[in-house]
Formats: structure tokens, sequence, C-alpha cells
């Protein structure tokens, strides 16, 4: 079984993760994770948080000569923050205290998490529900994109709108642009529009929220099942990115749109072209019944504007029980550019588990000699049934 788990403040002076499940001699390229670090931080809208902190991953276990051992992987990313002597002062495990913070912000846990867990300072939910724990995801993302990597299955974003402002649908584009891109987004018009918008928030103490496309290629058929609901591809993988800060919705495919189309403008038809079976489209997203269908899944993913804005929004002090403007904490403009990151990282996470399910092995040998005896066994199943069998 795979599984994962995150830990830390945003705040404090680590964040630390485990990953468990991979199989053994899967080789790491350490410099790797780190750019795919660096990308998160990234992206035009950001703030002052991200000069400040330099996200490197340290392997702590499972992990022996470059190669994976087959036993629990555990990382840790140190936030450079944690050392100045104010935030240390604060966000200390064991003797840190302050002033506590007591204005909730619209749209962000403050307020239903001091309610659960019986906090009278914010921070103590706050610190936990910041993106900054995403630093994490992301890097153990960039340790499973190298396990699906191995298996021929790779993962890429780009976003498609910010604000009001949204590129043309794209079928195909090159990651080469969307990395150049200060929003990363391919198409040069609306990506000018784009930081045009985020500028336009910034002035005016607002935030933007957008719509970024993860697309994952490669992709066997028949990752998932139909059999049980919470085997359902689809479903893991909006789960999965549903579990990410500012999500507010997930699309497969044609997402929304389906709901408005005849049912024979709908659906990805067949075709043989020689003896290969191909489809006409791929309106479904790559799933079809809860299963891949060999062609690129595409997930569509919106995020709501963040909700620490420079010109707060109305609020109330839980204290005093007096109307006062939400916490003003240090924070982005726009997030979207590396929202995209961090889905790519969910996704990656979230097809590990089916993978491994499908295919197994205690080594990535056995994995992939897994792999290539599905894969032959499939090309076989139509020829034998043609010949009568």
């Amino acid at each position: 079984m795979f599984r994962y788990l995150t830990a830390g403040e945003s705040h404090g002076p680590a964040l630390v993760g485990i990953l468990d499940g991979l199989p053994a001699h899967l080789h790491l390229d350490v410099e790797r994770i780190n750019e795919t670090l660096a990308r998160r931080q990234g992206g035009y809208g950001r703030g002052g948080r991200m000069k400040i902190e330099r996200d490197e991953i340290e392997f702590l276990a499972g992990v022996r000569g470059g190669r994976t051992l087959g036993s629990p992987i555990a990382v840790m990313i140190r936030n450079r923050d944690f050392e100045t002597p104010s935030v240390r002062a604060l966000m200390d495990p064991l003797t840190g205290a302050g002033k506590p913070l007591t204005n909730p912000r619209p749209g962000h846990a403050d307020y239903a998490g001091a309610l659960k867990y019986r906090h009278e300072d914010l921070r103590n939910v706050l610190e936990r529900a910041s993106a900054r724990e995403t630093a994490m995801r992301v890097a153990l993302g960039a340790i499973c994109a190298q396990f699906l990597e191995a298996l021929g299955i790779r993962t890429r974003s780009y976003v498609q709108r910010i604000g009001d402002v949204a590129a043309p649908e794209l079928s195909d584009w090159s990651q080469d642009d969307v990395e150049t891109s200060d929003v990363r987004c391919p198409d040069p018009a609306a990506a000018e529009r784009m930081i045009a918008a985020i500028d336009a928030a910034k002035a005016a103490g607002d935030t933007l929220g957008g719509t970024f496309v993860v697309q994952v290629d490669g992709m066997p058929v028949g990752i998932g099942s139909n059999r049980q609901p919470d085997t359902r591809l689809d479903g893991v993988l909006a789960g999965a990115l549903m579990g990410m800060q500012t999500v507010k919705a997930v699309e497969v495919g044609l997402g929304a749109e389906v709901a408005s189309r005849a049912g024979s403008q709908a659906h990805d038809t067949f075709a043989l072209r020689g003896d290969d079976v191909v489809r006409g489209s791929n309106r479904a997203g790559g799933i079809e019944g809860g299963m891949s269908n060999g062609q690129p899944i595409v997930l569509r993913v919106s995020v709501k504007p963040i909700p620490t804005l420079m010109k707060a929004l109305p609020s109330v002090n839980l204290h005093e029980k007096s109307d006062a403007p939400a916490t003003i904490v240090r924070s982005d403009v726009c997030v979207v550019p590396a929202a995209g990151i961090v889905g790519e990282a969910m996704v990656r996470l979230a097809l590990v588990g089916p993978v491994i399910d499908k295919y197994g092995g205690d080594s990535i040998e056995e994995t992939r000699e897994n792999l290539a005896r599905a894969n032959a066994a499939a090309a076989a199943l139509f020829e034998s049934a043609k010949e009568g069998v």
C-alpha cells in the first residue's frame, strides 16, 4: 500500500514528509527535485516569503547511495524564516509565545479551525493551513514523478486563466513555452494581459484566482477501477486536487461543458487504423468508467483568490466580540502559477497508489517487468480473439 504524510508549520523549524510504498532501487535525481521546488516558489504575483526561502530537500531515511531502499522515505525542508529571532520567539515548538491573532479571514481556515480545535490564538490554525505546507507535497510529488517516469508516465501543467483573463483552450502546448512565461501560460498575448491584471490587483490591495490545467501523458490503459467508488481514478484524482489549499473545482476532460452537449458531441468515438484502435477525440479527458483509457489525462483546476488581502475584508475580533478588519499577514497577490506546480505534485501522489495496485513490484525492476508483461498480454488479447483461440 502506498501512502504519504506531511507535517510542519508555515514558520516552524521545518516541513517534514514520509513516503511509504515506493519500490526499491529507484534512482533519485536530487537536483531535479530541488528544481521542482524552485518552480513552486516562482511565478508572477508571489510575495516576500519567496525571497526568504530557498527550498532544498534533505533525505533522512529510506535512501542510500541515491537509490530507494523500499523502506519508508523521510525527508525535510528547512524554513529559513524560522531563523529570524522574532519568528523563532513566536514559533519555537517548546517556548513559542506571543500576542494572539483574533480576527479570522473570510475564506481561510482561521474561524472553523479555532472552534474545532478550541484554539484562542488563530495562529495555531493558520500556521498549518498555510500553503507553505505545499512545499513538502511538491517535494514528495517530485520523488513520485521519478517513479512514474520510470514507467513512461509524465505530468505537466500550464495556467489557462488568471482573474478574467483566459488563454485559448490548448490541445497541444510546449512545456518550454510554459516555463519561460512569468505566469506559466504558453500563450504570450494572454500571459501579458494576466500580468497586467495581477499588477492592477496588487495596486488595489486585492488578490486573484484562476485556472490551471494538468495533463498526464503515457498513461497505460486500466489504471483505476469501476468496481468500487473509492477506486475510480477520476474520483481519486479529483479528491487529491480538491485537497489543495484554494482549490474550489476540478474538471476532467470537457468537465462542466459536457452537461450542455448532446451525446453525439460528448463522447470519444472508436476507429481502426490498421490493427490499432484509435479515438476520434479526448473529450473524456483520458478516463472512462473510472479507469484510464490510454489517452492523455486532462484535468482543469480552478482556485479561488487567496484570502489574505492587503486591503483587509470585514471581520470580527473574537476576543473582544467587536467588528474589526481581518488579520493581515505577509502574502501573495496571485498563486495560480505556483498552484499548477502543486497540482502536478498532487496528481503524481494520487497516481502512484493505483499504478502500484496494478503492477506491484518490490523493486523498480520488478514493476517494469510487470508493466511489460501486462502490455504484451493486452496486445495479444484481441489477436487471440480474432483467431478464435
